[in-house]
């Protein structure tokens, strides 16, 4: 939670959600956010040790991902926990889910 809780990682984490499989080249996320290469360098390993950002180098690029096994697991523990087994309070989540 205190990964996303930032506002720069949560902005760099939904570019990444949005781009699919593929994922963006660290320069090109730099671009998207107006980002210093710095600043996104240590957020993406915030995000990375959370285990919710994978990287991969393809030639002098280094292209980084989301981790949907690892979205799919924190929004997995966040509705168990807050919904308590009660379809109810959760039908809101399943409901956004089902329309992206």
């Amino acid at each position: 939670m205190a990964a996303l809780a930032h506002e720069g990682r949560l902005a760099a984490f939904r570019l990444l959600v949005r781009a699919g499989d593929e994922g963006l080249p660290a320069g090109e996320l730099a671009r998207l956010l107006a980002c210093p290469a710095n600043t996104l360098s240590t957020n993406l390993g915030i995000l990375s040790r959370a285990g919710l950002v994978t990287s991969h180098r393809e030639g002098r690029s280094i292209v980084y991902g989301a981790n949907y096994d690892g979205m799919s697991k924190l929004v997995t523990f966040l509705t168990k926990d807050c919904c308590e087994g009660r379809a109810r309070v959760c039908e809101p989540v399943d409901v956004v889910a089902l329309s992206l």
